[in-house]
């Protein structure tokens, strides 16, 4: 080759690779001010005594028959042949900060390609490898995976972990020896393990330590791990999981990886953060228009299935008046749909509900100047309904078994072509016949022995899932898609590059939705991140919260409500109409700003912000979750401003403790900046701070930061 090295090169994070003969990273840290192809010379390995007698690269195909004792990134064989290929470079084409390696086999016969390119803009480098079979018998594929290198310091591993209404939860682990392995099976992206690790320095934090993030893009089952060798050289890696027989190439077929997209941080887990909202916001997000995020109200836990077209009209001029923008109906509007029992499949208006159609109520909406979205799951089916009488065998799963149900639903198998025509035509009578602008899209259950005409097809189910989804995108492009999933169940990069907005989780309660929020932020920019003020009880937990922390809770992000406004109480509507007022006055730079999340040594305390690309605004809430550790709380240090530049410091909103200014219970004294602006420099606040006022568990502050 005449240029075996290849530099893909950002503002922050530099990729240097080896692509001939074998396709290897030797480094992925800090953008490199200068560069000199013969500076490699200095990573020549030793070869130790005990081993191979030859240096064993950690090639992007991670090969086993070169020697390394590890994770391999193919797995698979011909009849029992060909089970340990050897890949060497055969073209290398460069393209825009992008490198396409091309490796192959000639004994197993197999053609292996690696795509890596580094946005030059964000950092964050997208990969994906891809098989290809080059001989005349067909050829069983059981892995096939993205391998990266990870330098020695990347010694701890940051995951995510969850459950329906209690999403997005880290825990870490310390890699010294052996690995750390996530795996789902559930069948979509899941509530369990989001397919995504964050692996750093021992201590990393928001605002400290080296971190390397890596997201998989990918809405089925995955794994993800993170290897340390007895060497000492560490890789993560990431695929998608097959079932037995699921992937067999043919002649000349291929297969490829989900992308895998990485961000690598020296400045802890913000950076990082920043660089996948950037990345996010440029080459994945595709909005039909480019107005502001509208508020919305959901219908869901203000009428569940109780739906009289008078009644939501009524809610509707209410919500109207509040501020809100978008009105969206819940479950409960098709035929048969009394409860969660029966009718998912019957895509008909239930017209003993709404006997003059859904026209009146969204013209209703239209003449208040808020547009009109509505609910639907069409990948499920109640064993209650006319579809399910008349073609039980649409089912995805295995003859002969009996497919166990989940919240009394089967899921349809996409594979089958009646199946995809039949939800095609009766989501295009709706958004065709409906002047409808927004579709909350649920998936609600597990999948258990996904099987077409008795294969495996797990893989393709997802792909399916893709296909319709486009071929609604493509005929509707001025409707946007919310990917629900009985929240925080299908989230990843590939949905959004079909959808507009997640819901996050099914739990409204702002207590978990402060953890549940944060922990999502790690991958996603707030716009992208559903957030409703719930009623006073919460519907998931049963616990109450006043409308303050409540709205707060909500404002990081896209922000509704979601309850019965028209059952409100004159001050609770007052309230609602403050907080959405209050998000529609800051929600240009909450959607377009660097998300910062700060270190603070009271775990009880979660404080965070977002601050503008010009660094002239910032907007930052202070939460309590819990009783402080101490008396007092300490200092909000805020990073990101200009040093030289002077602020303004105000409170926006604050709980009665403070809004009240008297300190009640908790303070004989308040802080000086509470009852009126303050001034100090940019270099002050990040390094001296503001001295915190002590707050009631589950309550919070809200600061606004202007440039003077």
């Amino acid at each position: 080759m005449d240029n075996p090295i290849c530099r893909l090169t950002s503002r922050t994070t530099d990729i240097v690779i080896r692509c001939a003969p074998v396709a290897e990273i030797l480094y992925w840290g800090p953008h490199l001010t200068a560069f000199n192809t013969e500076d490699i010379a200095t990573l020549s390995r030793p070869v130790p005594n005990g081993r191979l007698d030859v240096d064993v690269p950690l090639t992007l195909a991670a090969e086993n028959g070169r020697g390394l004792f590890g994770s391999p990134g193919v797995e698979g064989h011909r009849d029992g042949l060909d089970w340990s290929p050897v890949f060497t470079t055969c073209r290398v084409e460069q393209q825009d900060n992008g490198v396409v390696i091309t490796g192959e086999d000639q004994q197993a016969a197999l053609r292996f390609t690696s795509e890596l390119f580094l946005d030059a803009e964000s950092g964050v480098l997208r990969a994906r490898n891809t098989l290809t079979n080059l001989h005349t018998q067909p050829y069983q594929v059981g892995r096939l995976a993205v391998t990266l290198p990870l330098p020695e310091q990347a010694a701890e591993v940051m995951g995510f972990h969850g459950r329906w209404v209690h999403e997005f939860q880290p825990h870490r682990t310390h890699l010294s020896h052996g690995g750390v392995v996530q795996e789902n099976r559930r069948g979509r992206t899941s509530h369990e393990y989001f397919p995504g690790m964050i692996l750093g320095q021992p201590g990393f934090s928001e605002q400290q330590g080296e971190v390397w993030g890596v997201h998989l893009g990918w809405s089925g089952n995955h794994r993800l791990r993170a290897d340390v060798k007895t060497d000492g050289r560490r890789q993560v890696q990431a695929e998608a999981l097959y079932f037995a027989g699921e992937q067999c190439l043919a002649a000349q077929q291929s297969l490829s990886t989900p992308w895998l997209y990485a961000s690598y941080s020296r400045a802890g887990m913000n950076l990082m953060s920043q660089q996948f909202h950037r990345y996010v916001r440029g080459q994945i997000l595709r909005f039909p228009s480019a107005r502001p995020r509208p508020v919305h109200l959901n219908t869901w836990e203000g009428i569940y299935f109780d739906h009289d077209p008078e009644y939501i009209m009524a809610m509707a001029t209410r919500a109207a008046a509040l501020g809100v923008e978008r009105f969206i109906i819940d479950d409960g509007w098709f035929r048969g749909r009394d409860h969660d029992r029966a009718a998912l499949g019957d895509w008909y208006l239930d017209e003993k509900k709404y006997p003059n159609g859904l026209t009146p109520v969204i013209d209703h909406v239209h003449q208040l100047g808020m547009e009109f979205g509505i609910w639907i799951e069409p990948e499920m089916i109640n064993p209650d309904s006319d579809l399910y009488r008349a073609h039980p065998e649409w089912l995805l799963a295995l003859p002969g078994y009996q497919q166990p149900p989940g919240r009394f639903q089967y899921v349809l198998d996409l594979s089958n072509p009646a199946v995809f025509d039949y939800l095609l035509a009766r989501m295009s009578w709706l958004l065709g016949e409906h002047d409808i602008q927004y579709v909350k899209w649920d998936m609600n259950r597990e999948v258990v022995q996904p099987g077409h005409e008795g294969r495996a097809a797990a893989t393709a189910q997802t792909e399916q899932f893709y296909r319709l989804a486009d071929a609604l995108v493509a005929r509707f492009p001025q409707v946007e898609f919310e990917a629900c999933a009985s929240g925080g169940g299908r989230i990843d990069y590939e949905v959004l590059k079909r959808s507009h907005r997640f819901w996050t989780s099914d739990n409204n309660d702002a207590l978990e939705r402060q953890r549940i929020q944060r922990g999502m932020s790690y991958f996603f920019p707030p716009e992208v991140m559903g957030t409703h003020i719930g009623a006073d009880r919460c519907h998931a937990t049963y616990r109450r919260h006043d409308i303050q922390f409540r709205g707060l809770t909500a404002l990081f992000g896209h922000m509704g409500i979601e309850l019965d406004p028209a059952a409100a109480g004159e001050p609770e509507q007052q309230a609602f109409a403050h907080y959405i007022q209050l998000h529609r006055q800051w929600r240009d730079l909450l959607h377009s700003g660097d998300s910062v999340r700060l270190d603070h040594p009271d775990p009880a305390t979660l404080a965070h912000g977002v601050i503008s690309p010009a660094r002239d605004r910032a907007i930052f809430s202070v939460a309590q979750l819990a009783m402080p550790t101490y008396s007092m709380p300490g200092r909000l240090r805020i990073p990101g401003l200009l040093p030289e530049a002077r602020y303004r410091v105000t409170v926006l909103d604050a709980p009665p403790v403070i809004a009240e200014e008297q300190g009640g219970h908790v303070m004989r004294v308040l802080p000086g900046w509470i009852s009126a602006p303050v001034e100090a420099g940019g270099s002050w606040l990040a390094q001296a701070g503001l001295a915190l006022p002590v707050l009631d568990p589950e309550s919070a502050l809200l600061l606004g930061i202007e440039r003077c």
